[in-house]
C-alpha cells in the first residue's frame, strides 16, 4: 500500500513537470527572453571587478556646470586658488583638470582643520583620478578603473512587422538591436530582406555597476534566419587581442562593403534601365537604389575609402563620391547636409557617418540615392556579390573551432536549460 502511494506521488510530480514544460513552451518568445540565467562558460574573457572607493560623509561633492571653469568650480567649493595651482603644476599629476566636462563630478576632502587633503575626479562611471596631498604638501595622482559585473543573457524573437519592434519585444535594448543588425549587415539588407516569420537568437552580456544595470556588453553569438536561410556569427578574440565576428566555418562576417548605407529604411526605387522620373516627368535609366527615409537620417559609408567628391550639383544636390581601392566607387546623393569633416581628399572608414538624408537636387522628397560602380560601370547594389575579407588565420583555427563550438552550443541549448531551471524551481 505504501509502495503504491509512493508511485502515485511520483507520477503526480512527473505530470506536474510535464504540464509546466508545456505551459512554458506555449509562452511567447518575449516572455522567455525577459528571464535571465547564468550559464557557465569557459570563455576566458571575464575580468575581475575592482572595488570602487565609496564616498564617505567627509567628502564634499560638486557637479561641473555648463560653461564653468576650473577656477570657478574651486572657488564655489571654497578651495583656495593656491591649492589649485599646486595640483595643476605637480609633476606627479598627469590629468589635465582644465579639460573638465559638464556633468562630471568632482569631490573634495578636508582634514579636521578644514585643510584640503584630497580631490577626486570621476571622469566616467568606470574611471576616476585621486589627487592626494603628501606630507610635503605636493599632490600625487592615482588613477583607478574598474570593469562592470557581466551577466550572460539570451534573447530570441520572431519578426511579425518591423525588425526593431521584434527586438524590443524580445527585451533587447536599442544598443543590442543595432549591434545585431550591424553583425549581419554585410549579408542581410534590413530594409529589403526582412519578412514576417524571420527569427533571431542572441547570446550577449549585460553589464552591472553596484548591482544596477549599466549597459549591454558585446554580443557573443547570434543567429538570424531570413527567408529560410540561417546566418550564424561568433565574436572571437584572437591571441593578439583583436576581436571580430566570424561564421562557424571561420569566414569573416565583414565584407568589403555594407549591404545598405542606411538603417531600417525601405527601398522606394530600384536599379532599372527604365524608370519614370518624378521631377523631370520622363523615362530614363535609374542606375542606383533609392532609400526612402526621414530628413536627417544618418548615411554611412559602405566601405573604407577616399572622398573624391563632396559638393553640390543640380541633379544630385549635396552628394559624396567615395573611391574604394582601384576598382570600386560609391555615390550618395540628395543629402540635407554633409557629415562632420567630410571633405574632398580625406579618408573615411566603413560605417562612418558621411551625411544625412535630405531632398536637395532633383528629388521629389527626402531619400538617399545610392550608386555602386565597378571599374566605372554601374552595378545593382542590392544584388551584387561583395568581396570577402580575410578568414580566420590558420594558426587560430583550432582555438577558434573549440571556442565557436562552445558558444554556438550554448546558443542552441539555452531554451532547454532555462526550461530545466524553471522546472526545478
Amino acid at each position: 500500500m505504501l509502495r503504491r502511494a509512493q508511485q502515485l506521488k511520483h507520477h503526480i510530480i512527473l505530470g506536474l513537470i510535464i504540464l509546466l514544460a508545456v505551459v512554458v513552451a506555449l509562452v511567447s518568445s518575449q516572455d522567455v527572453s525577459a528571464k535571465r540565467i547564468d550559464i557557465p562558460l569557459d570563455l576566458s574573457i571575464e575580468e575581475r571587478v575592482q572595488t570602487w572607493p565609496r564616498l564617505s560623509d567627509d567628502w564634499d561633492s560638486y557637479t561641473v556646470q555648463k560653461g564653468e571653469t576650473l577656477s570657478e568650480l574651486f572657488d564655489r567649493a571654497g578651495v583656495p586658488a593656491s591649492e589649485l595651482y599646486k595640483i595643476l603644476h605637480s609633476k606627479q599629476v598627469k590629468t589635465d583638470l582644465s579639460l573638465l566636462m559638464p556633468g562630471q563630478s568632482i569631490h573634495f576632502k578636508r582634514d579636521e582643520n578644514k585643510n584640503l587633503i584630497s580631490v577626486r575626479l570621476d571622469t566616467s562611471p568606470l574611471s576616476l583620478s585621486l589627487f592626494n596631498r603628501n606630507d610635503q604638501g605636493d599632490y600625487i595622482e592615482e588613477k583607478l578603473s574598474r570593469e562592470p559585473e557581466k551577466v550572460l543573457r539570451y534573447s530570441e524573437g520572431e519578426i511579425k512587422g518591423a525588425f526593431f519592434t521584434a527586438g524590443e519585444n524580445a527585451a533587447m535594448s536599442q544598443q543590442t538591436i543595432m549591434a545585431l543588425a550591424n553583425i549581419f549587415g554585410w549579408d542581410i539588407d534590413f530594409s529589403l530582406d526582412i519578412r514576417p516569420g524571420d527569427s533571431f537568437k542572441v547570446l550577449y552580456y549585460q553589464e552591472y555597476l553596484d548591482g544596477v544595470r549599466f549597459r549591454d556588453g558585446n554580443i557573443l553569438a547570434a543567429e538570424f534566419t531570413t527567408q529560410g536561410q540561417t546566418h550564424r556569427a561568433v565574436r572571437y578574440t584572437d591571441q593578439s587581442g583583436k576581436s571580430d565576428y566570424y561564421s562557424p566555418d571561420g569566414r569573416s562576417m565583414r565584407k568589403q562593403f555594407l549591404r545598405s548605407p542606411v538603417d531600417f529604411t525601405r527601398i522606394s526605387s530600384h536599379f532599372t534601365k527604365r524608370r519614370f522620373h518624378p521631377v523631370l516627368n520622363r523615362f530614363r535609366s535609374h542606375r542606383g537604389t533609392d532609400y526612402a527615409a526621414r530628413t536627417g537620417t544618418p548615411i554611412r559609408a559602405t566601405g573604407d575609402g577616399k572622398i573624391i567628391k563632396s559638393r553640390f550639383s543640380r541633379s544630385y544636390g549635396n552628394h559624396v563620391v567615395l573611391k574604394h581601392g582601384s576598382r570600386y566607387t560609391t555615390l550618395y546623393a540628395h543629402m540635407s547636409k554633409f557629415g562632420r569633416g567630410i571633405k574632398e581628399g580625406r579618408t573615411v572608414k566603413q560605417g562612418q557617418i558621411i551625411g544625412y538624408v535630405g531632398s536637395t537636387g532633383l528629388a521629389s522628397g527626402p531619400h538617399l540615392h545610392y550608386e555602386f560602380r565597378v571599374n566605372g560601370i554601374h552595378k545593382n547594389p542590392v544584388t551584387i556579390k561583395f568581396p570577402d575579407v580575410e578568414p580566420i588565420a590558420k594558426k587560430e583555427r583550432e582555438r577558434f573551432d573549440q571556442y565557436a563550438s562552445n558558444l554556438l552550443g550554448n546558443l542552441e541549448t539555452y531554451p532547454s536549460r532555462q526550461l530545466a531551471q524553471l522546472s526545478s524551481e
